[in-house]
C-alpha cells in the first residue's frame, strides 16, 4: 500500500499526467491498479496517482506519488486542473480498489483529484521504471480504458500541452535531446500540436527559428544520408 500509518486524506488526490517523446511518438506514463505493490495485476490501467497525506502540500504529494509508484524523481510538473465530477467514482471497483490500497474503513462516495502534467524526453533515466505496480510508457494511440476518469485527464492534458506549445514552441524541445535533426523536431511538433508539416517546406520553417542552431555534426553510422544536428540556442522553458 502507498500509505499504511500516515493518515490520508479521503477526498483529495493527485493525479500526474507524464508525456514523454521517443523520438516517434508520444507516450503517457501509466501504472497497473494493483492491490498492493506486485501482488494483483488484474487492475485496470491507471495514472500514477493517490490520496494526498494529511501533513504533505499538493506538489510534495505529486512527486512522492510519482516516486513510490514508478521510481521517476525530480520531474518539473505544472498543475494545470482540478477534476470533481460527481460522477468520478460511478464504476464501484474502482472505489473498493481504492478503499482496499489506502486501507480506509469507511466508503468514499466523492474525491477531488489534481492533475498534473508534464512534457519530458524519454531517455535512460526515464525507462528505469519501477516494476512494482507495472510502470510503463504506453503510446497514445494504444491507451485502453483506464480507471476513473483517467482517459479524459489525459485527454485535457494533451489539449493543456498543445495550447500552451502553440503560444510558445519552445516548449517542445523538452522532448529532445540536446542535439537534434530536423526530422526528430519535426514529428516531435506535429505530434504535440496534432498537425503535419510538409518535409521539404519544415527546413525553411526551421530557419525562422532564432532559438535553433545548426551545428558542424551529423549522424553517425546511419543506413540513410546522414542528418546535419542542430541545438536550440536559449534555456529551455520549463512546462
Amino acid at each position: 500500500m502507498l500509505q499504511s500509518l500516515t493518515q490520508v486524506n479521503p477526498y483529495v488526490s493527485v493525479d500526474c499526467v507524464l508525456l514523454g517523446f521517443d523520438g516517434e511518438q508520444l507516450n503517457v506514463l501509466l501504472v497497473r491498479q494493483c492491490s498492493t505493490g506486485g501482488s494483483d495485476s488484474t487492475g485496470n490501467y491507471k495514472l500514477p496517482g493517490s490520496l494526498i497525506n494529511m501533513d504533505e502540500d499538493l506538489d510534495d504529494a505529486a512527486q512522492r506519488v510519482l516516486k513510490t509508484l514508478t521510481g521517476l524523481e525530480q520531474v518539473s510538473m505544472i498543475q494545470f486542473r482540478a477534476f470533481g465530477g460527481a460522477n468520478r467514482l460511478s464504476n464501484p471497483a474502482d472505489s473498493i480498489w481504492l478503499e482496499r490500497f489506502h486501507n480506509l474503513h469507511n466508503q468514499i462516495e466523492r474525491i477531488v483529484t489534481i492533475a498534473y502534467a508534464a512534457l519530458i524526453r524519454i531517455d535512460r533515466r526515464m525507462e528505469r521504471l519501477e516494476e512494482g505496480y507495472e510502470a510503463c510508457w504506453m503510446p497514445i494511440g494504444d491507451v485502453p480504458h483506464l480507471a476513473f476518469d483517467h482517459n479524459d485527464i489525459v485527454n485535457a492534458a494533451i489539449e493543456e500541452i498543445k495550447a500552451r506549445a502553440t503560444l510558445n514552441p519552445t516548449l517542445i524541445f523538452n522532448l529532445l535531446p540536446r542535439k537534434f535533426t530536423a526530422s526528430q523536431l519535426r514529428v516531435a511538433m506535429e505530434k504535440v500540436l496534432n498537425t503535419t508539416f510538409d518535409v521539404k517546406n519544415f527546413h525553411k520553417k526551421l530557419a525562422q527559428m532564432p532559438y535553433v542552431v545548426p551545428l558542424d555534426e551529423k549522424e553517425n553510422g546511419v543506413s540513410h544520408r546522414a542528418a546535419r544536428y542542430f541545438k536550440f540556442r536559449k534555456p529551455r522553458s520549463k512546462f
